[in-house]
């Protein structure tokens, strides 16, 4: 059983609860994701680490609650809790793996869009901690939707927030701030990261494209089962068939089909959609990964 320590509302729509977790919080790095389940027969729910304290044991997740699951988890306090918190899951952010010094070369900017912010907070805070200085946009729709801005704002060396109606910060997309940023003000990116709905991370690895930024987008967005037993996250980079739960969920954004993955998105969200992709998938040759990791 894994403990409730601390619950507090992101917005109104947002919550964030910190679990009790030594084992996953000693092992878990920026970009990864858990799993958890309320109870027994309890939904598998895989939710990015939004953040993870070595010394106090525990880790941080994020969520909106839309689906039962999600719902019936928001109404659990501290003090309570949680049947399974299994994890960390998924491959660590690239950059973990290259070299510091090279990395600190680089202009890196980070695009988040609604609770994207999310498993960009620990990416950053990665990044403030190596001694690189990293610029942050983060988008939503209003002033009232945008999270962790404070924490945010300790982390990034420059914060851009932005909204759609233009009540807060740089009036309009995340795209437009981009835009703003390399045009009218003379920024040069070297790398973009972006984590956000599949809509906006496509649009914006458009753009990015245009202006050659090599840029990486996480697809955790489309995860429902997170071993790979359901097929839900498979998805298209360049020529070859991935599953965001077991070889992600981090993918180069200009190679990413993201028309693909929002299709089955929407499909899965029905018992006949479920249905309909495994058909697909059986008729493509069996490239739905049934074996919780094990490729067919």
């Amino acid at each position: 059983m894994f403990e409730i320590v601390k619950k507090r509302m992101l917005n109104n729509d947002i919550m964030l609860m910190n679990i009790k977790a030594p084992r996953v919080a000693s092992g878990a790095k920026p970009g990864q994701f858990i799993i958890i389940k309320l109870d027994e027969k309890g939904e598998r729910i895989p939710l990015t680490i939004a953040d993870y304290d070595k010394k106090e044991g525990t880790v941080s997740i994020v969520f909106q609650p839309v689906g039962q699951s999600t719902i019936e988890l928001a109404k659990l306090n501290e003090g309570d809790f949680v049947k399974d918190f299994a994890g960390p899951l998924g491959r660590p952010s690239d950059f973990l793996e290259e070299d510091l010094e090279e990395i600190k070369k680089e202009s890196i900017v980070f695009i988040a869009g609604g609770v994207g912010a999310a498993p960009v907070y620990p990416q950053v805070k990665w990044m403030k901690e190596n001694g690189v200085d990293v610029d942050v946009i983060v988008g939503s729709r209003t002033k009232d939707l945008l999270i962790l801005e404070e924490e945010m704002k300790a982390v990034a060396k420059n914060y851009y927030p932005t909204t759609d109606d233009g009540s807060y910060g740089f009036n309009g997309r995340v795209t437009d701030c981009l835009k703003d940023l390399i045009d009218n003000q003379g920024k040069k990116y070297d790398r973009a990261i972006i984590i956000g709905p599949v809509i906006m991370m496509k649009f914006a690895a458009m753009l990015t494209k245009e202006y050659e930024i090599p840029t990486v987008v996480s697809m955790n967005p489309i995860m429902v089962d997170g071993t790979g037993m359901c097929g839900a996250c498979r998805v298209t980079v360049g020529d070859e068939v991935k599953f965001a739960c077991v070889d992600g969920p981090e993918f180069d954004g200009h190679l990413v089909d993201f028309d693909e993955a929002m299709r089955r998105q929407a499909l899965y969200k029905t018992e006949e959609g479920r249905a309909k992709v495994k058909d697909e998938d059986k008729k493509a040759g069996g490239k739905q990964c049934g074996c919780g990791g094990a490729h067919k």
